[in-house]
């Protein structure tokens, strides 16, 4: 299963990882957010000891979620050595997040 990243460990766990680090924002009411999640989980499996793949609720991490300017949901941020490599909004198909990835490992 996905990581799930949160206010208390977001630091840790994405802004000092040397791995590219795959962040969705998304929230349980989201349809869309539902129909990213499967993708999110097989890149984790795929992917998962040569980056790291996890996921932020921005209903429970508003903080977060501000911080980070997300406007629409599902976000998903592309972040290494706490910089944001790469943005998507809205679902986008699998390939392009492995594309992403690859460009940064």
């Amino acid at each position: 299963m996905a990581l799930e990243f949160n206010e208390n460990n977001f630091k840790d766990e994405v802004l000092n990882c040397d791995k590219p680090v795959l962040v969705d924002f998304w929230a349980a009411w989201c349809g869309p957010c539902k129909l990213l999640g499967p993708t999110i989980e097989e890149l984790h499996k795929e992917l998962g000891d040569k980056v790291k793949v996890g996921k932020v609720n921005v209903d429970e991490n508003q903080s977060l979620a501000a911080a980070y300017g997300i406007m629409s949901i599902p976000t998903v941020l592309i972040i290494k050595s706490g910089k944001i490599m790469e943005q998507f909004v809205g679902i986008q198909p699998k390939g392009v997040y492995v594309d992403a990835l690859n460009k940064h490992m």
